[in-house]
């Protein structure tokens, strides 16, 4: 190959920055490699419920941005995470695939698929047979196991058993895998039953997340945080994989102890229900979704910030979570209910974990570092901020996720 490649990276989710949060990941990491002369071409979907959706005219539509091909597929739209109409726009994205007009694309060196959608495995696969390139699987979402694992399906069920397949094709014909999470290679092995070399480049910073914050937005603005407490917050979804019942089970023993405040800042199916179930905790502020530029302003005026999973097998290959980036950025401790694989806040000592689903663990560690008082807090935080500046800047997540694709 010769020293600019052409790379094609293909996701349902991914998300040019502005229009979402969640599936930046793949397109910050492009856009760089495109800036260092890659012919840099991305496909995805209209179809996204964490996003703010482009409107499209036409089965495919393809606009220049940041030195880059990027082609949208009109796919079957949905609004609920779990929907059947969900699942039937992953089959519309890979019938839309299978049709794009690929004459007016330049001839791949190496195709990228990424999930989910996990079924792109399979144009993947077909792809490369046609124009004889490299085919990188990239792992975003463990499934099937989160199915089962989390979402209460059979190992038995139809659609379980299929994606299986789908996903031992993808880990043993790919010619690299990658994925966002450390210990990815383990569960690669336990499916394939050999081990096999799996490549991790997580999430990462975003440069213009280092620009100056912007200002707070007027829902908070409105609302009145205790000055004098110490406030414990959680930005982001609210929904059933965010696992936030351990949060407010922990508020709610908490609810005479004067040294915290709980904030949970964000929408998700489950919002409305817990702003009603929880109604009655003056310990506890809930407010509406924010964009993502007030996401740092918010987390100013918090002393701890937290995430949470549910006690599950996914966990034990690790998690590379947009939140975790946020919240170590921001310069706070970070505290999480997870009972995982190590991550980066152990590298960082940026926090500590407590086990996943234990409120009455979760309140001593918040009782104990709102105790330990502000410097130890800040310091804490500060070590957070300083290893992921130096450890996940995307410049140079994008030069390791190049050596991956082109191959020795």
């Amino acid at each position: 190959m010769s020293n600019s490649a052409c790379i094609w990276y293909i996701s349902k989710y991914l998300v040019p920055p502005g229009r979402g949060t969640v599936g930046t990941r793949g397109y910050r990491i492009m856009r760089e490699l495109a800036s260092r002369g890659d012919q840099i071409v991305l496909i995805t979907s209209n179809s996204n419920h964490l996003a703010v959706p482009r409107t499209l005219r036409t089965r495919f539509e393809m606009e220049r941005v940041d030195g880059m091909q990027l082609w949208w597929l009109r796919t079957m739209r949905y609004s609920a995470a779990k929907s059947l109409r969900r699942a039937l726009s992953w089959i519309h994205f890979e019938w839309r695939l299978a049709c794009m007009p690929l004459a007016q694309l330049p001839k791949p060196d190496v195709i990228v698929v990424s999930s989910l959608s996990l079924l792109t495995v399979l144009n993947g696969l077909r792809l490369r047979r046609r124009f004889g390139c490299r085919l990188v699987f990239e792992v975003r979402d463990i499934w099937p196991l989160t199915l089962t694992a989390e979402g209460g399906f059979s190992a038995k069920n139809p659609l379980v058993w299929m994606l299986g397949a789908i996903e031992r094709l993808g880990y043993r014909h790919a010619d690299a895998i990658i994925g966002t999470m450390p210990n990815l290679g383990e569960h690669v092995q336990e499916v394939l039953r050999e081990a096999r070399t799996v490549h991790c480049v997580p999430m990462g910073v975003p440069d213009e997340s280092l620009e100056p914050s912007a200002t707070l937005p007027k829902v908070i603005e409105r609302i009145s945080l205790p000055s004098e407490k110490c406030i414990v917050a959680h930005v982001g979804s609210i929904g059933i994989s965010n696992a936030l019942e351990t949060l407010l089970r922990c508020a709610q023993q908490l609810s005479e102890d004067t040294r915290l405040h709980f904030l949970l800042v964000g929408a998700g199916d489950l919002a409305e229900s817990y702003a009603q179930r929880f109604a009655s905790l003056r310990n506890l502020t809930v407010v509406p979704r924010v964009d993502s530029a007030a996401v740092p302003v918010i987390l100013e005026r918090c002393d701890i910030a937290y995430f949470a999973t549910h006690p599950s097998r996914v966990w034990a290959f690790g998690q590379s979570l947009n939140k975790v980036i946020d919240y170590m950025l921001a310069g706070k401790p970070v505290v999480g209910s997870y009972s995982g694989f190590p991550s980066m806040i152990d590298e960082a000592k940026c926090g500590e974990f407590v086990p996943a689903g234990d409120p009455i663990a979760l309140a001593e560690s918040l009782q104990r570092l709102a105790s330990l008082g502000s410097d130890h807090r800040v310091a804490m935080g500060a070590r957070g901020r300083e290893w992921l500046l130096k450890h996940r800047r995307y410049k140079d997540l994008a030069t390791a996720y190049r050596r991956i694709l082109i191959g020795p």
